[in-house]
């Protein structure tokens, strides 16, 4: 196979050229423009940022990309799917709040906002993919039925995957409820009896009767449970939870191959902005000191080989004063969180054919 191209522009802006235009810049360099956008549905995958954190891209950028893809003749609009967690995030209508506190709004941003699963997480689509770990990847409706995937994502740290970039962004980010308890655990949800109170809503949206209330606590058959996970977002006091026992090779595999669900068959386009580099993901409600300076911004057709070269930039930045980070050199994510691999998530995206982690890196 040979290299992909990943196109890289840096943060330094003089009159006449704000940051805004250089992103228009690289996204045409990267051949953007070669996409057929005339009619054609176009999701922009994006996380809108849970409200408490500051540290998600602003809807600046996404309306860079909203505008050019509409003179394209496109019809664009921002996407994400509803969280596993309970936050601000968990139902579309709150999932959408959340994204207008967060300046994401047809009014800032030139197109609409649609969360992808619908108003409770279960509109998906089963996408046969008969991956090694994934046989069907559960992604959301809406942006199964886009004909084109532009996915605009913070680089960052992530206790789990080790950093998130376009790979999770795609993968994690368009599971829906369903797909993300796949990938986020080998196992069901579990009731907290403690904070049971026996409202019945969890059962009530059962669909396999897996739910009964022995001593007036709610308990899961995880013999009839399928791990669906819509108990998690029903419940009003938060007392049915995730179990997110899995390994790091399996939750990275099997993230990978939702993305290989989600850019298969069509075309795709990924944008990563190497800024804010914060230690966890922009699912937290805060967020903490970056652990390096700001990098540039990065544009190309293979969400593999754009990550690669997004990890390979951060990890030759020093280290800021004061941040979690206390290694100064070497690989900061897997210092940040030992436990993870990130390598492993683009090796096996890599293997089915996803990207490559081979790349030119050409600065613009």
């Amino acid at each position: 196979m040979e290299k992909s191209k990943v196109y890289f522009t840096n943060l330094r802006a003089k009159p006449g050229e704000n940051l805004l235009q250089k992103l228009d810049k690289l996204v045409r360099a990267a051949g953007i423009e070669n996409i057929d956008f005339n009619k054609k549905f176009t999701a922009i995958k994006i996380h809108f940022g849970e409200p408490g954190n500051l540290a998600y891209l602003r809807h600046n950028y996404a309306k860079v990309i909203a505008d050019l893809v509409k003179s394209l003749g496109g019809k664009v609009f921002l996407t994400d799917c509803n969280t596993l967690y309970v936050g601000r995030r968990k139902d579309a209508i709150e999932h959408m709040e959340a994204a207008y506190e967060n300046g994401y709004s047809p009014f800032t941003t030139g197109c609409h906002v649609i969360i992808a699963d619908g108003i409770k997480g279960l509109n998906e689509v089963n996408v046969p993919i008969n991956g090694e770990y994934v046989k069907e990847a559960k992604i959301g409706a809406a942006i199964m039925e886009a004909d084109i995937i532009i996915s605009l994502n913070h680089f960052k740290g992530h206790e789990q995957a080790g950093f998130g970039g376009a790979i999770k962004n795609l993968g994690m980010g368009s599971g829906s409820r369903a797909g993300k308890m796949e990938m986020h655990s080998d196992g069901k949800p579990f009731i907290s009896a403690k904070r049971c109170i026996s409202c019945g809503k969890c059962a009530s949206i059962c669909a396999h009767s897996a739910i009964s209330f022995p001593e007036k606590k709610a308990k899961i058959d995880t013999d009839k449970c399928v791990g669906c996970g819509r108990c998690i977002s029903v419940c009003p006091v938060d007392a049915v939870k995730p179990d997110y026992g899995v390994s790091v090779e399996s939750f990275n595999c099997k993230m990978a191959e939702y993305a290989y669900a989600v850019v298969k068959d069509r075309p795709s386009f990924h944008i990563n902005m190497l800024i804010d580099v914060s230690p966890y993901c922009d699912c937290h409600a805060e967020n903490d000191l970056p652990l390096i300076p700001d990098v540039g911004m990065f544009a190309s057709f293979d969400p593999v080989a754009i990550d690669a070269a997004c990890a390979d930039m951060a990890n030759k930045q020093p280290v800021i004063h004061g941040c979690a980070l206390e290694q100064e050199s070497g690989d900061h994510f897997n210092h940040m969180h030992p436990t993870t691999d990130w390598r492993g998530c683009l090796v096996h995206a890599e293997k089915i054919g996803v990207g490559t982690m081979d790349y030119e890196l050409i600065e613009i």
